[in-house]
């Protein structure tokens, strides 16, 4: 299959201004899941587990079906820097799904992330499987090295956190409480620092524009709901630790 180079260059571009923009939107507002869903408003909704697995599997599924179908270029991007994308996303669609005690999701929210998720994953598995080219030398290079240790650092960062999260309440319980423990002693939304971690790392180890701006978009998705999470817990818990950063430790 043959680089559309042009596609990796608009579709790159999309996802920078595009999170801009939905940066801009979050400062005044929030995306309707989890705790913001309104129960009462009309609309169809998805359960946690399904709507999980749904939205998440094309990412993992388009680049998977691209390397099996497609012929690609040999090398690191196809033997490794794809597969390290794909590992995040058979985490998130065929274990994270299954564990997840989250609330219904609007119908619209998970169509918009399938048709994200869809166009990302052939964003970023044809750009390794059929444009990257990579010296022979390239995994002996600190770009990938540090990039590597981020994105494996930022993932247990973020399982983790998951595991604490899913493991707050007992069975039965409703109410909030305030998470404590790993990386929850920094910052309020440790689970999504972990994953702009890994999107970083993932970025600076391909050095890729196309990897560039999924880290990009990804910071200004989730940036903005650690913050609301951050404000809800000052606001919910008297005794919230003030010393906790919304989502970078100790600045943010």
């Amino acid at each position: 299959m043959l680089c559309q180079e042009n596609t990796i260059h608009y579709c790159s571009w999309t996802f920078v201004v595009g999170g801009v923009l939905y940066l801009l939107r979050q400062i005044t507002t929030h995306t309707p899941y989890g705790r913001y869903v309104d129960t009462k408003s009309p609309g169809m909704t998805v359960p946690a587990k399904a709507g999980w697995f749904i939205q998440e599997l094309p990412s993992f599924l388009v680049p998977v079906l691209l390397f099996l179908t497609t012929e690609s270029l040999p090398g690191i991007g196809r033997h490794f820097l794809l597969w390290t994308f794909c590992l995040h996303y058979f985490q998130r669609t065929f274990v994270y799904s299954l564990l997840t005690k989250g609330r219904p999701s609007p119908l619209h929210i998970v169509v918009s992330a399938v048709s994200f998720c869809s166009v990302n994953g052939f964003l970023q598995g044809h750009h390794m499987l059929h444009c990257s080219q990579y010296h022979s030398e390239w995994h002996r290079d600190t770009r990938f090295i540090t990039g590597l240790l981020m994105f494996f650092t930022g993932m247990a960062i973020n399982i983790h956190s998951d595991y604490i999260l899913r493991n707050l309440r007992k069975p039965g319980e409703v109410s909030y409480k305030i998470p404590r423990g790993g990386m929850f002693e920094l910052v309020s939304g440790a689970n999504f620092f972990g994953e702009i971690v890994e999107w970083c790392g993932y970025a600076v180890a391909s050095w890729s524009l196309p990897a560039f701006s999924f880290a990009l978009f990804t910071i200004c998705s989730i940036g903005p709901r650690a913050y609301h999470h951050h404000r809800y817990y000052l606001e919910k818990f008297k005794d919230y630790p003030k010393s906790r950063k919304a989502v970078i430790p100790f600045l943010l």
